[in-house]
């Protein structure tokens, strides 16, 4: 059986056809056009030829925002204002009469590593996405916990600093532990450098100690959220993502943190998280859409 599976972003649609094992037969990718009519125009006619070629069973789309699976809303705010209010689910099953998923893109990525990645014994789980701010996921049991406002695993609302000199000033950790606060901290020392994380670290890995400093912070802020989710949840691993968890350096180095921070809290804190880089990166949320459709109409085990 062939799936359809389709990634939306800020800037592209990613789409794929899948089977059920995980296999990608091919891959494109649709611009984001201005406007909703010309986006709905834009992925009918990929999965018209898309069906036509291969026949599919299902459509399972990853989508940005507050996603509701069950009646295919998606709420909240994205990069693209009008895929929030339509009825995706219902709009695609009435167009190709197939069965249609769709889920957020965090909780895509999560899935992706319990169902096809290599710790798929793991069913207890959760999952940073570390970028502009600093989103994510739960699982437990094997599924999804959306939470009942559908913001299960925003962590990166989660305060980690509060200011009482400062009215109140509270920060939190997509403030603090997000690779653009990493990168807005070193833009601060290097106003004419147009610097990414990538650009800092392999500064870093040259000496700078400016960036070095940066990425201590910033590996702190990140590693006591990291802390905190383990803590009030307890998973069997906690996995990170985002383009910044390529960097090979980066998991070590924040491992290494949060285990220096733990060895030096009182003796009551003896858990250290299980941090691991995410497996999949740029096919994570279109594996994760499809194991969200097979879980969804039953198709695979937990």
């Amino acid at each position: 059986m062939y799936y359809i599976c389709l990634d939306i972003g800020g800037t592209s649609v990613k789409t794929a056809v899948t089977d059920e094992k995980g296999n990608i037969f091919e891959q494109t990718s649709i611009s984001i056009p201005k406007t909703l009519y010309e986006f709905t125009k834009s992925i009918f006619e990929y999965i018209k030829t898309a069906n036509n070629k291969y026949s599919a069973s299902g459509i399972a789309l990853s989508v940005p925002g507050s996603v509701d699976f069950r009646t295919g809303i998606i709420g909240g705010v994205s990069a693209i204002p009008y895929i929030h209010g339509p009825n995706w689910k219902k709009n695609l099953n009435t167009e190709f009469s197939l069965p249609v998923s769709i889920e957020n893109d965090a909780n895509c990525a999560a899935l992706s590593e319990i169902y096809f990645g290599k710790y798929n014994s793991v069913k207890d789980m959760a999952f940073f996405v570390c970028g502009s701010g600093v989103g994510g996921a739960v699982i437990k049991d094997g599924r999804i916990h959306h939470g009942k406002h559908l913001h299960g695993g925003e962590f990166g609302f989660m305060f980690l600093d509060i200011s009482f000199s400062e009215k109140n000033r509270f920060r939190n950790l997509s403030e603090l532990g997000s690779t653009q606060a990493l990168v807005r901290k070193v833009k601060k020392i290097y106003p004419d450098k147009n610097l990414d994380g990538k650009m800092i670290f392999e500064e870093a890995e040259n000496g700078d100690e400016n960036c070095l400093k940066a990425i201590d912070e910033f590996y702190s802020a990140l590693g006591a959220g990291i802390i905190n989710v383990q803590y009030i949840y307890d998973p069997e691993m906690i996995f990170i993502g985002g383009s910044i968890s390529d960097n090979d350096y980066f998991i070590q180095g924040l491992t290494k943190k949060v285990n220096e921070i733990i060895d030096n809290l009182e003796q009551f804190y003896k858990i250290k998280p299980v941090i691991k880089a995410a497996t999949f990166r740029k096919n994570a949320n279109i594996l994760g859409a499809l194991a969200h459709h097979l879980q969804e109409y039953n198709l695979i085990q937990i």
